[in-house]
């Protein structure tokens, strides 16, 4: 969808669209949509094409409704190699979300041969908006392919934060780094853990318009869960999602009906 955009700009704020809503409750926005207007404001207000943004950590602090967001955002260290920023995101003067952003300025790499991870990733070639893919099935277009408890992947277009605004690389990996929740917390009965932050860590920026996400590691003990999940675009990996969790289970998400379309 040409027109598929998460906000729209009125001033300084941010005007949820109908995207921007989650499935936690009617009225309450989904943690992609607050984690893709910190970024927003972090890039459009502090960004450099010198600099990578090579992590974002985003801290969640409450439920976030169907109201305007405003940002305040501020400059933390302004070094030759590494900036540093931080964003506030609020409604109705309370804080719901903050956010960092650490940049590093783009350079040659070190002389010398050095181990690098292996991260193979085989997403479908066939258009479609979202593919999702688990070790039991494979990729399927049906979410409720995959309630499963087996090892997760996500392979999606990405679309724009702002309405009449190009979508961009940083905003795009971010906002789909969100779904490293999905990927490691989304067992055979849904999703029983809501975030608590994110934090996306990049070598470099996606290309190609699509981001695949593919679980790494899931750690839970208490109710509190450690998810990782390595980024990918079509060239290969780019960088890993990190979001810790605490169990929501009285308001379990079951996917095994599908998602309701928007």
């Amino acid at each position: 969808m040409t027109d598929r955009h998460l906000f729209t700009l009125d001033g300084d704020a941010y005007v949820p669209s109908e995207f921007a809503f989650g499935r936690w409750g009617p009225d309450m926005l989904n943690g992609p949509a607050l984690c893709a207007a910190a970024a927003h404001a972090l890039e459009s207000r502090h960004g450099d094409e010198d600099f990578l943004p090579a992590r974002t950590t985003v801290d969640l602090f409450k439920a976030a409704r169907g109201h305007p967001l405003t940002a305040t955002t501020r400059i933390v260290r302004a070094g030759r190699r590494i900036r540093v920023a931080e964003v506030e995101l609020h409604q109705d003067d309370v804080t719901v979300a903050r956010a960092t952003m650490v940049a590093l300025r783009r350079s040659s790499a070190p002389p010398g041969e050095e181990w690098r991870s292996e991260h193979p990733f085989d997403p479908p070639a066939e258009p479609a908006h979202r593919w999702y893919g688990s070790d039991a099935v494979g990729w399927t277009t049906s979410v409720a392919d995959h309630q499963n408890s087996s090892r997760k992947r996500l392979w999606t277009t990405t679309f724009p934060v702002i309405a009449g605004e190009p979508e961009t690389p940083y905003t795009a990996a971010v906002m789909c780094a969100e779904g490293s929740s999905m990927v490691t917390n989304w067992g055979d009965e849904g999703i029983g853990y809501i975030n608590c932050d994110l934090t996306v860590a990049l070598s470099r920026l996606p290309e190609g318009g699509r981001i695949g996400l593919e679980a790494a590691s899931h750690i839970t003990a208490d109710g509190v869960s450690v998810g990782t999940a390595a980024l990918f675009d079509v060239h290969g990996p780019i960088g890993t999602g990190m979001v810790t969790a605490v169990s929501n289970a009285a308001a379990q998400i079951d996917f095994s009906r599908g998602v309701p379309a928007r």
